[in-house]
């Protein structure tokens, strides 16, 4: 159908990804479809090629197919014509309570979805009709699932109440569980994984793409959540994800409340980029106090290695 797994037996008789296995389904996430694709576009560009951009088209094709009601998408896109009533495909007019319509924004899922489909429908010069309705599509969707104060969920089944979640700064809390509570984060404010800062980027490009202001103010305004939620001294970079409050919040057993290394430089290379799209001086002013706290965090070299 156009899709991709991680990875194939020899004979491609058989692949998998971490959430999807099997002849009839391919993966949204991470290394599967949209990563392909992209891959068959830089091709198409190199060479001029056109078996290359006619692959990237179908790839393309095969996220339509698993674009959910909610605009996003599963880590999964399911073929098999008798286990596609469980989740809930536009294209099938499944919309109905019960099928999977959660959107995951968790490891670049929806937002890589996106940016293949944007590429795509640039290189066909906005002339593949479902390509560019299921793009904007869900792109406003990403839109609307931000909260007012920039931020965006790990997912999303429904959009958020504008007047809730008003800008805060983040803080320390007196106190937080020492023992893993078990509770469901995928609400919470998410830098895991990169959540934020792929929102972002796949905005920015959005509006590079289509000029729709609407896109830029939402990126902007997400540059803006990444400003209050710089955690203050002695600890002045980022956590994976905050509650409600703007505190460091639990997510899995192994995703204690805590500062962040590999998320904070992700945040940080954003910030750089911010600042070049808007001219903003405030988008580097968070740098140099969290680039000087990652030099005192530096673990000493062992002297015997």
């Amino acid at each position: 159908q156009g899709g991709y797994h991680f990875v194939y037996a020899a004979d491609l008789s058989w692949g998998r990804s971490e959430s999807a296995r099997g002849p009839t389904q391919v993966s949204v996430q991470r290394e599967g479809t949209p990563g392909v694709g992209l891959a068959f576009l830089e091709a198409w560009e190199a060479t001029g090629e056109r078996l290359f951009l006619d692959a990237a088209q179908d790839a393309a094709r095969a996220l339509v197919r698993g674009q959910l009601c909610s605009g996003g998408w599963h880590y999964i896109i399911e073929f098999d014509p008798d286990k596609r009533n469980r989740f809930a495909y536009r294209v099938d007019g499944n919309c109905s309570a019960g099928a999977v319509d959660t959107a995951t924004l968790d490891d670049n899922t929806t937002q890589g979805a996106l940016r293949l489909l944007m590429r795509v429908d640039r290189e066909l010069n906005f002339e593949d009709a479902q390509i560019h309705e299921a793009a904007r599509f869900g792109l406003d969707s990403l839109v609307r699932a931000q909260y007012a104060n920039g931020a965006w969920p790990q997912r999303y089944h429904s959009f958020p109440d504008p007047k809730a979640h008003q800008p805060k700064r983040a803080s320390y809390p007196k106190d937080w569980p020492r023992q893993w509570p078990g509770k469901d984060y995928s609400g919470y404010y998410t830098f895991n994984d990169n959540t934020i800062v792929d929102c972002i980027d796949t905005l920015l490009e959005a509006w590079r793409i289509y000029r729709e202001p609407r896109y830029l103010e939402a990126a902007r305004r997400g540059g803006e959540f990444i400003l209050l939620a710089q955690m203050p001294d002695p600890q002045p970079a980022w956590a994976q994800q905050y509650d409600f409050d703007m505190h460091p919040a639990w997510a899995r057993r192994f995703e204690p409340p805590a500062i962040t290394g590999g998320e904070s430089r992700g945040i940080l290379q954003m910030l750089l980029i911010l600042y070049g799209e808007f001219g903003d001086q405030r988008y580097l002013s968070p740098i140099p106090r969290a680039l000087e706290y990652f030099r005192r965090s530096v673990i000493p070299r062992s002297a015997n290695p």
